[in-house]
């Protein structure tokens, strides 16, 4: 980098943030040269570490009249380096031209990794809200993060494409304008679904906390039902078991079968309230 610095006069603040990870998407001008950070995002079906869908990494940009260097950190979109091979309908615009099939190669990363998203999504409510599947609350969690993830690096973007437009468009041909402005708003839609993602998860982790109470207060009655079945028994069996002589049932002939009878009318008894209840 420090040679490509000196060979193209780039400023030291460029170099410095150029080999520097962990940039947020934004765009800075240095004279006749521009400075562009976008985040790059790649969704893995079957991760190493389960706790980790989505990997981040970053391409860096410079942009002069005369050429374009790119810089990449950590994850990067599949197809990238020979998409950026492929002739341009732009290209006697200059390096702006690569620089903004650079920017839609990524963007549209977003989208086809903002399906993969969705579809992950929506397993997760058919579970939630399915009465008879069974769901793990901390599935939802790490979707969670994995869209916040993705937020972080989507979020800054628009903003920064504005900026492009806005500030530094005398930098860039009426086409190229044209066709980066296509780019800032699928950048925008990408962004707007991911929030919607957000939104829903926050609500399937507040349905799914009360399905998980819900189940628990089931649970709880299914086990009050069956310490009433047992207490009545325990009762008559503790009262018949005490050693008093003045104890009259004790010398009937059916005081035996007659105990063994109220305990099971007891049991039966109690399962019929809770059937009646809607318990069991």
């Amino acid at each position: 980098m420090l040679e490509a610095a000196q060979r193209f006069d780039l400023d030291d603040l460029i170099v410095e943030d150029a080999v520097t990870a962990r940039q947020r998407p934004k765009v800075e001008r240095y004279d006749s040269h521009l400075f562009l950070v976008i985040r790059t995002v790649a969704y893995t079906e079957e991760p190493s570490d389960p706790r980790q869908i989505i990997r981040t990494g970053e391409v860096h940009m410079v942009v002069g009249p005369d050429f374009l260097l790119t810089v990449r950190h950590g994850a990067q979109v599949a197809g990238l380096i020979s998409g950026m091979d492929r002739p341009l309908e732009l290209e006697d615009h200059g390096p702006f031209s690569l620089a903004w099939r650079a920017a839609d190669l990524i963007v549209e990363d977003y989208a086809s990794i903002a399906d993969e998203l969705e579809e992950d999504l929506n397993d997760l409510e058919e579970a939630v809200f399915n009465p008879s599947s069974d769901f793990h609350i901390d599935e939802i969690y790490q979707l969670k993060r994995e869209v916040l993830e993705m937020r972080h690096s989507l979020d800054p973007l628009p903003a920064a494409l504005h900026a492009l437009l806005t500030r530094h468009q005398d930098l860039l041909s009426k086409e190229v304008c044209s066709y980066f402005r296509d780019v800032a708003d699928n950048a925008n839609i990408a962004r707007d679904r991911v929030v919607n993602f957000d939104e829903r998860l926050s609500a399937l982790i507040d349905a799914g906390a009360a399905k998980i109470s819900l189940q628990q207060n089931q649970d709880m009655r299914k086990l009050s039902v069956l310490v009433g079945m047992v207490a009545l028994p325990t009762l008559i069996a503790g009262i018949y078991g005490m050693n008093f002589e003045d104890m009259p049932e004790l010398h009937w002939s059916f005081g035996y079968p007659l105990a063994l009878a109220s305990m099971a009318a007891s049991v039966l008894l109690v399962l019929w309230v809770c059937r009646r209840r809607g318990w069991v």
